[in-house]
């Protein structure tokens, strides 16, 4: 479903991405790792086409958008769901204005038909009945599910998770990924996780890349990944010190 091709992107003269190529497979889930600041998230706003590279192609259902419209890329959008790291409520809405927020820009539904949307989705992420809450009310689990509920709205066939459990507990963390992983089977969206949580990303991953310097250094299934012998992967997945990662780079 999305091919990227040498892909680069710098900023202020450093090099991010770093003619990057990657294949994400449609219906599957696709979990990318790899040290902080070496352009995992900043891949995700290309694929958004919220950032445009400097040379390279993301084509998305055989259509380049790097050289698209804002207009063109907003109706490519409508296919994505995505769910932010800190969830980006709207924290001048409760938590049914936020879910419900995608039908009343994309939509011409009624409040009645907004409203039942609200509690479908919200019954889906096991948390029914909170609509009159305000975000400041929820927990830090709950904003990641809230967040998860309205991503889910528009039946995206695209989903995008950038650190779906950073800052929850381990108990919680497991909760979502077996919620973000029920929801992929339910739906067969194709499915991308950003995430340093390691045994949650070979819970979750079909296939998983890991990048390093703003490349792809190492690309194959969660099997292949706890036994490779690549030294990047060996010590990023076993957090050692010692290394060809630097871990005050």
């Amino acid at each position: 479903m999305i091919e990227i091709r040498s892909l680069t992107k710098t900023f202020k003269g450093q090099t991010v991405l770093d003619s990057l190529d990657l294949d994400i497979p449609e219906g599957k889930t696709t979990v990318i790792i790899g040290p902080s600041g070496t352009g995992k998230s900043v891949l995700l706003k290309n694929i958004l086409g919220l950032i445009k590279p400097d040379s390279g192609s993301i084509v998305i259902n055989g259509k380049d958008i790097t050289g698209m419209s804002e207009i063109a890329l907003n109706e490519i959008r409508k296919d994505f769901g995505v769910c932010f790291q800190d969830a980006a409520l709207f924290d001048s809405m409760n938590v049914g204005e936020n879910v419900g927020f995608p039908f009343v820009i994309h939509t011409d539904y009624s409040k009645e038909k907004i409203s039942h949307e609200v509690e479908r989705l919200l019954k889906e992420v096991g948390l029914s009945g909170i609509e009159a809450k305000m975000p400041s009310q929820l927990s830090g689990g709950m904003r990641k599910r809230v967040g998860l509920a309205r991503a889910l709205a528009m039946r995206p066939r695209i989903l995008l998770f950038d650190e779906p459990t950073s800052g929850l507990d381990p108990v919680i963390s497991c909760a979502i990924n077996m919620l973000i992983k029920s929801v992929q089977e339910r739906t067969h969206a194709t499915s991308v996780v950003i995430s340093h949580d390691i045994e949650g990303a070979f819970y979750l991953a079909d296939q998983m890349a890991m990048i390093y310097r703003g490349r792809i250094v190492y690309q194959g299934t969660a099997e292949q990944f706890r036994n490779t012998d690549n030294p990047l992967v060996r010590q990023f997945i076993h957090g050692d010190v010692e290394g060809p990662i630097n871990p005050i780079e």
